[in-house]
C-alpha cells in the first residue's frame, strides 16, 4: 500500500530572487538568478542534476512552453525538462514532481523551478489568461477576483455569527502583521509598515476588501534542488537536513458550484488536502505541531478562513486567534513569516517555491534574529488556485531531520 514520501526526499539547496517590478529582467534572467543561488547552496555542479521540472502559468509573457527555453537559459546538461502548470499551485506542482521523481528512484538529484513575469501582462491584478478559454472568459465576464473572494467574508459572517466589523478588524490585523514581517525581508516587493487604522481607511475594492486586503502584482522566481536523504547527508556532513514530510493536492470536483452542500464560507479542497498531508507527515495535532506557515493570502479573508481549513483554529473561532496574536511572528503558529503574498505579490509560477524557500530558510535558522521563528519543528505551505467555488489546494510540510 502506498505510504507517501515522508522522509524519502531532502532539499539539497534553494534559491530565490527579489520579488517586485523587475522590468529590467526577462523571465530567463529571473530563473537564472534563483538557480545560481540554489546551485551554490546545494554545493554541487550543474552536471549532477539529472532532471528538471519548471513551473510557469502564462505562456505569452514568460518563456513559452518553458522546457526548452529553460534548458537553454540555464545551460542544463541535456537532461529531461518538463513544464508544470496548475493555476496558483504551479510552483508547488514543480516541486511535487521533482520530489516524486526522487522518491520513486527515477533520479538522484532533481531541480524544481518556478518563474513568472506577471507585471508584463499589463493587468493590475491576475489576468484571466488564454488557458481559461473563450467560453469560461465569457461566463466570467462580470466576475473579479476581489469580488468573488469578498463573498467568503459575508458567508463566514452568516454561518458563524461573526459581525462584519469584527471580520474587518481581523483582516486589518492580518494585513498589518504581514506587512510588519515584510518590512524585515529584503526580497519582498512591498516593505512598508501599515497600521490597522490605515488599512481600514483605505479605498474599498470589493466590500469588505480594501486596498490593503489584496495582494500585489510582481515578478519573481524561486527554485529547489532535491535528492535522497542519504545523498544529502554525504554532501552536507554535520549539517541539518530539511526533509519533505508531506505533499498533498486536492482539486475541486465541481460539487461546490452545482449543489447546496457548500455554504461559501471555507475551501473544501484545503480541508481535504490538509487532512491528507497531516496523515502523511504523522501530525496529529496541527495547532501544536505546525511551528509556522505560509498560506495563500491572495486576499486577507482567504488567510482568515484558511487557518480553520488547516485545522489550526477551531471552526468559527479564528477571529479570537487572530486578534490574540496567535499568527503573529511571536505567536503560537506564526503565519506569513516572510511577508506572504501580501508583501511579495503573486507571480503565479513562482509563489509556491518562494513559500517553501521561506520555510527552508527558517528551519535552517538562516534569517536574522528579529524575524526568526523559535523552535519550529515543522513548516507548512499552502497554495490555492482558481475561484472559491472551483479550485486547487496544494500543501507541503517540511521538517528537520
Amino acid at each position: 500500500m502506498a505510504d507517501g514520501i515522508r522522509d524519502k526526499v531532502a532539499i539539497l539547496g534553494m534559491g530565490c530572487t527579489r520579488f517586485g517590478e523587475r522590468w529590467e529582467s526577462y523571465a530567463e534572467d529571473l530563473a537564472a538568478e534563483a538557480f545560481v543561488e540554489c546551485l551554490e547552496d546545494a554545493g554541487i555542479e550543474k552536471k549532477e542534476i539529472q532532471a528538471a521540472y519548471v513551473g510557469t502559468h502564462i505562456d505569452e509573457i514568460n518563456v513559452g512552453k518553458a522546457a526548452v527555453p529553460l534548458g537553454v537559459a540555464l545551460k542544463l546538461p541535456y537532461i529531461p525538462v518538463t513544464r508544470t502548470e496548475n493555476y496558483c499551485a504551479t510552483a508547488t506542482e514543480a516541486f511535487r514532481a521533482a520530489c516524486y521523481a526522487v522518491a520513486a528512484g527515477a533520479y538522484d538529484i532533481v531541480l524544481a523551478l518556478g518563474v513568472e513575469k506577471l507585471k508584463d501582462t499589463g493587468y493590475g491584478g491576475l489576468p484571466g489568461g488564454s488557458s481559461l478559454g473563450v467560453q469560461s472568459f465569457m461566463m466570467g465576464a462580470n466576475m473579479s477576483a476581489p469580488g468573488m473572494f469578498a463573498q467568503l467574508a459575508t458567508a463566514y459572517s452568516a454561518k458563524w455569527g461573526v459581525s462584519m466589523e469584527k471580520i474587518k478588524d481581523a483582516m486589518a490585523h492580518i494585513s498589518a502583521k504581514s506587512h510588519a514581517n515584510g518590512v524585515m525581508n529584503p526580497r519582498a516587493h512591498l516593505r512598508r509598515a501599515v497600521s490597522m487604522e490605515q488599512i481600514k481607511a483605505a479605498p474599498m475594492i470589493a466590500y469588505p476588501l480594501g486596498l490593503f486586503d489584496c495582494c500585489g502584482v510582481s515578478d519573481g522566481s524561486a527554485c529547489a534542488i532535491v535528492t535522497t536523504p542519504e545523498i544529502a547527508k554525504s554532501l552536507k556532513k554535520n549539517q541539518n537536513l530539511v526533509k519533505v514530510k508531506a505533499l498533498s493536492v486536492s482539486v475541486s470536483s465541481g460539487e461546490e458550484s452545482i449543489g447546496n452542500s457548500w455554504d461559501g464560507s471555507h475551501f473544501v479542497t484545503t480541508r481535504i488536502a490538509a487532512t491528507h498531508a497531516y496523515k502523511e507527515a504523522g501530525i496529529q495535532d496541527p495547532r501544536q505541531e505546525i511551528g509556522m506557515c505560509e498560506v495563500h493570502d491572495c486576499f486577507s479573508i482567504t488567510e482568515m478562513v484558511t487557518m480553520e481549513d488547516l485545522h489550526i483554529s477551531p471552526k468559527g473561532g479564528v477571529y479570537d486567534d487572530i486578534m490574540d496574536g496567535f499568527y503573529d511572528l511571536d505567536g503560537g503558529t506564526p503565519c506569513q513569516v516572510d511577508g506572504g503574498l501580501k508583501c511579495f505579490g503573486h507571480p503565479i509560477g513562482a509563489s509556491g517555491l518562494r513559500m517553501i524557500y521561506a520555510m527552508y530558510e527558517q528551519l535552517l535558522e538562516r534569517v536574522p534574529e528579529e524575524r526568526q521563528v523559535k523552535n519550529a519543528r515543522f513548516g507548512l505551505t499552502h497554495n490555492l488556485g482558481g475561484m472559491p467555488h472551483s479550485n486547487v489546494a496544494a500543501i507541503s510540510i517540511l521538517g528537520l531531520d
